[in-house]
C-alpha cells in the first residue's frame, strides 16, 4: 500500500482470514470513509455549505465546485451513517445540516456560503448534478437529518432542490438528477404533479436507451461506459429499494443482474475496473453497481466475490495514490493524471467515487461482510464474453488477471453531431482497453488504433458503427465499421470507410481490417 494512505485514512490491520484476497473488512470501508470526509471537511466554508477543496476549478466555476465538495462528500456520509443505523461517531450530519442551512438562506447570492441556483444544463447545470446528491444524502438521513430541522429550512431546501425538477438536464444520465430529487421529496411528503412529471419523464428515457443484456446507451447515441453502474442502473434501483417498491425494485433488479453478468468481469485480478469511458477520476464508484446487487440481493454474483470485487477495487486505488499526503482524492486515475481529466472535472469531482460507499447499506452481519472473499471472475479460467447490445468483446486471462475490452459499438457522439476529428475523444475512440493501461498525452501517437494516412493527415475514429459480435467455448469476435475522419485537408474522403472485426481465444487475439475506398496512394 501507499506508505501514507492506510495512516492518513486511519485503516485498522488486514484480516487476511476473511478476506484473503484483499485483506479489508467493512470496519476498513469505515475507515476509509471516515478519513476521506475528515480530509475534505478542512476546507469547508465557515457556515459548512461549501467545501472548497484546492485545485484548478471547474468549468463551473469556484461556488460551483464547493457545491460539490458538499453534496459529494454528503453522498460518502450518508450511506456511513445509515449504513450504521444513524451512529455517527464524528458528528457528520450536524456539519451538513448547518451546511444545508447556510447554502439555501440566499441561494444565487455570490458569497462564501450560498449556493449557486439550478438552471439549465446549458446555462448553469452543475448544481443540478449535485442536487441529486444533497436529495440522497437527506434520505438517507431522514430520521437524524432531515426530520429534526426546522421547518423554514426543510422549506428553503425544497425550493432549491425544486430546481432541478423547473430545469432541462443534459440529455443523458441527469434525468436520473431531477429524478431522484423527485423520490425524495415524495419520500417526505413533498410529493405533488411536478415531482411525478420529472419521474415519469426520466422513467420513460431510461427505458427508451436501454439497449439489452443489462446496458444502458448513456443518453440517444451508443455512449456505454461506466456511467451504466454509477448512474443508470444505481438511481433507480436505490430509489426503489429505499422506497420498499418491490415492482421497480424487481423490474430495475433484473436488469442490474444482467449487467453485472458481463461487468463484473471487467475488474482485473488487481482490482482495477476498466481504464474505458469519461470521468474514470470516479475511480472506485466503478464498484457501485456490483455493491448495490449485494445489498438489493439482485446480483448473480455469490456474497465473497462481490466483496473481492468491492474490495479490490477500494484497494487497488488506495495503494497507487489516489489519496494524497494531504488526504483528498487527486484529479486522476493513480495519482493526478490530466490524461483521464475532463473540462467539467473540477477539484471535488473524484467524491463522486462516494457512491461506491452503497456497500456500507449492507449491515455489519449482511452476507457482503461475513461471507469469506472468493476469487473475482477474472481470477478464474480465461474467458472471453460478447456483449451484443455494446458492442464489447471482454477478454480476461486468469493467469496475469488482465482484462482487456475490444470495443466495436461504443462511442461518444450523439445522433445530432457531426463526425469531426477535432473532437476524437480516446476514451472511446480505440479498438481495445485493458485494466492495465490508459490513455497518455494528446501528443503521443494512438495505441490500438488504425489510421488511414491521406495527404499526410492520420484520421480518426469517432462513431462506431457495430456489424455484430458473438462467442462459443473460449472465444468470441466483435466486428463494426466506421468513416475515417481527417485533421487537416478534407475532413472525409468520399466512399472512404474502414471495416474491422477482432477474434479473441485465451489470451490470443486478432485483428483484421478492411480498408474500403481508399484514394491511390
Amino acid at each position: 500500500m501507499n506508505a501514507s494512505a492506510g495512516d492518513l485514512l486511519g485503516l485498522p490491520p488486514e484480516d487476511r482470514t476473511s478476506s484473503p484476497y484483499t485483506g479489508y473488512t467493512r470496519a476498513h470501508w469505515e475507515a476509509a470513509a471516515d478519513g476521506m470526509l475528515d480530509a475534505a471537511w478542512k476546507w469547508a466554508t465557515p457556515g459548512g455549505a461549501r467545501l472548497d477543496l484546492p485545485g484548478p476549478p471547474s468549468h463551473s466555476g469556484v461556488r460551483s465546485d464547493g457545491l460539490e465538495g458538499y453534496a459529494r462528500t454528503f453522498l460518502a456520509a450518508g450511506f456511513r451513517v445509515a449504513g450504521a443505523g444513524g451512529k455517527d461517531p464524528n458528528g457528520l450530519l450536524e456539519r451538513y445540516a448547518d451546511g444545508l442551512d447556510a447554502g439555501t438562506r440566499t441561494p444565487g447570492r455570490d458569497d462564501a456560503e450560498s449556493w449557486p441556483l439550478i438552471l439549465d444544463h446549458h446555462v448553469q447545470g452543475q448544481p443540478m448534478v449535485e442536487s441529486a446528491s444533497v436529495a440522497l444524502g437527506l434520505r438517507l438521513t431522514r430520521p437524524w437529518l432531515w426530520d429534526r430541522l426546522a421547518s423554514d429550512v426543510q422549506d428553503r431546501a425544497e425550493q432549491w432542490l425544486r430546481g432541478a425538477l423547473r430545469h432541462v438536464p443534459a440529455g443523458n444520465n441527469w434525468y436520473l438528477f431531477p429524478y431522484t430529487v423527485a423520490g425524495f421529496l415524495e419520500s417526505v411528503g413533498r410529493g405533488d404533479a411536478e415531482t411525478a412529471r420529472a419521474r415519469e419523464r426520466a422513467s420513460e428515457l431510461l427505458e427508451h436507451w436501454y439497449r439489452g443484456d443489462g446496458w444502458y446507451a448513456d443518453g440517444d447515441g451508443r455512449a456505454f461506459d461506466h456511467y451504466n453502474g454509477w448512474a443508470l442502473h444505481l438511481y433507480p434501483l436505490l430509489d426503489a429499494h429505499l422506497a420498499g417498491d418491490e415492482k421497480e425494485s424487481a423490474h430495475h433488479g433484473a436488469r442490474l443482474r444482467e449487467h453485472l453478468e458481463s461487468f463484473s468481469l471487467m475488474f482485473g485480478g488487481d482490482g482495477a475496473p476498466l481504464h474505458f469511458g469519461r470521468s474514470l477520476t470516479y475511480r472506485f464508484a466503478a464498484s457501485a453497481g456490483v455493491g448495490l446487487g449485494a445489498v438489493t440481493g439482485h446480483t448473480p454474483l455469490a456474497p465473497g466475490v462481490s466483496r473481492r470485487v468491492v474490495s479490490g477495487s477500494l484497494r487497488y486505488f488506495l495503494e497507487r495514490g489516489a489519496v494524497g499526503n494531504d488526504g483528498l482524492l487527486s484529479l486522476g486515475w493513480h495519482g493526478p493524471h490530466a490524461a483521464t481529466l475532463q473540462s467539467y472535472s473540477g477539484p471535488a469531482s473524484p467524491y463522486w467515487a462516494s457512491k461506491a460507499f452503497v456497500a456500507l447499506l449492507a449491515p455489519a452481519e449482511h452476507p457482503l461482510w461475513v461471507s469469506p472473499e472468493e476469487a473475482a471472475p477474472s481470477e478464474g479460467p480465461d474467458r472471453v464474453l460478447s456483449v451484443p447490445a455494446a458492442g464489447f468483446l471482454v477478454q480476461s486471462t486468469g493467469a496475469d488477471g488482465v482484462v482487456r475490452l475490444h470495443n466495436h459499438g461504443s462511442d461518444h457522439v450523439r445522433p445530432d453531431e457531426g463526425e469531426s476529428a477535432a473532437d476524437e475523444d480516446p476514451h472511446y475512440a480505440r479498438l481495445a482497453y485493458s485494466t492495465v493501461t490508459g490513455p497518455t498525452s494528446a501528443e503521443n501517437t494512438a495505441d490500438n488504433h488504425l489510421s488511414v494516412t491521406v495527404g499526410g493527415a492520420r484520421s480518426a475514429r469517432r462513431r462506431i458503427r457495430p456489424l455484430g459480435s458473438g462467442h462459443g467455448d473460449g472465444w468470441g469476435w466483435a466486428a463494426s465499421w466506421h468513416l475515417p475522419v481527417f485533421p487537416a485537408g478534407p475532413s472525409t474522403v468520399p466512399g472512404l470507410r474502414v471495416e474491422s472485426v477482432t477474434v479473441a481465444r485465451g489470451r490470443h487475439e486478432l485483428r483484421v481490417h478492411r480498408v474500403l475506398g481508399a484514394p491511390d496512394g
